[in-house]
């Protein structure tokens, strides 16, 4: 279910660059198609398991502001630096994640972690282009630094959630339905207030967004949702590391972007440095927590 999610999430930046819509737009849609499906299946998880509590659902409402704003920020990123290296530079949640449980939930993160972290933004900045003198189009540091804020919306949404999940494992779409819905009205006032959304676009537009939507949407979110709890944490992570290395793919193979070899790099050692950090180490390699 993990694997199948990532691979979901990993198509994601590549419906966006087909779509060839605004940021704005893309992120809000994405979201309010998916609703078409959730609510239906909200209303048959509440007569099985019964309501989420009021409490669970202001999280989930609050995880999706934040996911809102990473479906902006996350889709301008891709327009400027590309699909494949706009999903490497999200995957900075993996580092804001285990920050926000540190300061908020009092997690002590491990010493493999925080000596990867420096590696791991020294592959961002390469992967951004950030260090050349030019780029072949759009705006590399600027979708860098929004590919990056996009990530740590995302690990917040993500932080949030799992308290969900947590605390009521039976309701998996319920959470992701509130998410969905918040993150659709975040995403269309912002969008509003930034690129501008628009609803007049051709039938091969319309169908990118339903792509998305459906699989970037409901199917990565309800399977990752529903496989990660059975995983170990470490597991999950690991395997959640497939979607930059499957979107790197799409963005070569399909969509016929071509990153330097310095960026490449820079995937490498982000991709590299995430799964070291994540790792299970054997008894007594690490003495960290």
């Amino acid at each position: 279910m993990v694997i199948g999610g990532a691979a979901c999430l990993s198509a994601s930046a590549m419906f966006v660059k087909l779509a060839d819509i605004t940021a704005g737009t893309v992120a809000f849609l994405r979201c309010a198609l998916a609703l078409g499906i959730l609510v239906p299946l909200l209303v048959h998880e509440i007569r099985r398991n019964g309501r989420l509590a009021r409490r669970l659902q202001g999280y989930a409402a609050l995880a999706g502001v934040f996911l809102g704003i990473d479906y902006v920020m996350w889709t301008m990123s891709i327009l400027d630096v590309g699909a494949a290296v706009a999903t490497v530079l999200i995957n900075v949640q993996v580092i804001a994640f285990p920050l926000l449980a540190r300061l908020i939930g009092g997690t002590v993160m491990s010493r493999r972690f925080l000596c990867t972290t420096p590696v791991m933004l020294g592959g961002i900045t390469l992967a951004s282009g950030a260090l050349q003198g030019g780029a072949e189009d759009g705006s590399p540091v600027r979708g860098t630094l929004l590919g990056v804020c996009a990530g740590v919306a995302y690990a917040a949404y993500l932080y949030l959630n799992r308290l969900s999940g947590e605390r009521s494992p039976v309701h998996v779409v319920t959470p992701v339905c509130i998410s969905t819905a918040a993150a659709a009205v975040t995403a269309g006032v912002v969008g509003m207030c930034t690129t501008g959304i628009t609803l007049s676009m051709s039938p091969a537009s319309w169908g990118w967004i339903l792509a998305l939507a459906l699989l970037g949407q409901v199917a990565a979110w309800l399977l990752i949702s529903t496989g990660t709890p059975q995983l170990a944490p470490n597991t999950s992570a690991a395997l959640l590391l497939l979607q930059p290395v499957m979107a790197m793919g799409c963005g070569l193979l399909i969509l016929r972007e071509t990153p330097t070899a310095w960026q490449l790099a820079g995937c490498v050692v982000v991709i590299a440095a995430v799964w070291f950090s994540h790792r299970t180490p054997r008894k007594g390699a690490d003495s960290g927590p």
